[in-house]
């Protein structure tokens, strides 16, 4: 009989002879919860969402008017700085590139600075969250996100670690210029790609 290690061995050799397991991963089955601070409580009455700086039109969105905003359902392999890889993970939200097409962006945007609770804040080119597998997603798996892992609103960015993924999401910034996030003025990498395994910054000491 096949052990459930012995499984994982196998699946897990499987993603990477298929490309999908950036250098020093691992698979995990679960899903593992990894956060700073407490888990923020959520009501609907007073939630909102709100985008401002390089916007055309600054504006804001109760609960209620951002679920009735289109979705889209996108399939993504996620990957975390600690080294856990997870394959095939559903999501369900509002795709980023048609969500700014509601307010328009001036010339000047060039990097999206996510605000979420607590202060936390992580810092992203434009140009990737212009990918199409991006989302400002509320489902997994076809169900609410669990509170721990976002809900009611995170950012969903497949092709960075997943730390760049904030959850409890509030607030989008548009800047001219880049503005590193709470992890990254801690350490971590301001890129963060896991196939070039940006886990964190490189600084010499003198």
């Amino acid at each position: 009989m096949v052990s459930e290690f012995q499984s994982r061995r196998e699946e897990e050799q499987a993603m990477k002879a298929a490309g999908r397991m950036p250098p020093g991963q691992s698979l995990t089955q679960k899903f593992p919860v990894l956060h700073y601070g407490p888990v923020p409580k959520f009501d609907p009455a007073t939630w909102d969402l709100r985008v401002f700086g390089e916007v055309k039109r600054e504006m804001r969105w109760t609960w209620d008017e951002f679920q009735a905003l289109p979705t889209v359902t996108v399939t993504a392999d996620i990957h975390c700085v600690t080294g856990w890889s997870k394959f095939d993970t559903a999501w369900e939200g509002v795709r980023f590139r048609d969500f700014i097409e509601l307010f328009g962006l001036t010339p000047a945007a060039r990097f999206v600075i996510t605000h979420a609770e607590h202060g936390f804040t992580t810092n992203l080119p434009l140009e990737v969250m212009l990918e199409d597998n991006v989302l400002l997603a509320y489902k997994y798996n076809g169900a609410y996100l669990e509170p721990e892992h976002g809900f009611p609103l995170r950012l969903v960015v497949p092709q960075r670690y997943f730390w760049k993924s904030a959850k409890w999401v509030r607030k989008l910034e548009f800047s001219p210029v880049d503005k590193p996030g709470f992890w990254e003025q801690a350490g971590y990498h301001n890129e963060g790609d896991p196939w070039k395994e940006q886990r964190h910054q490189h600084r010499s000491f003198f």
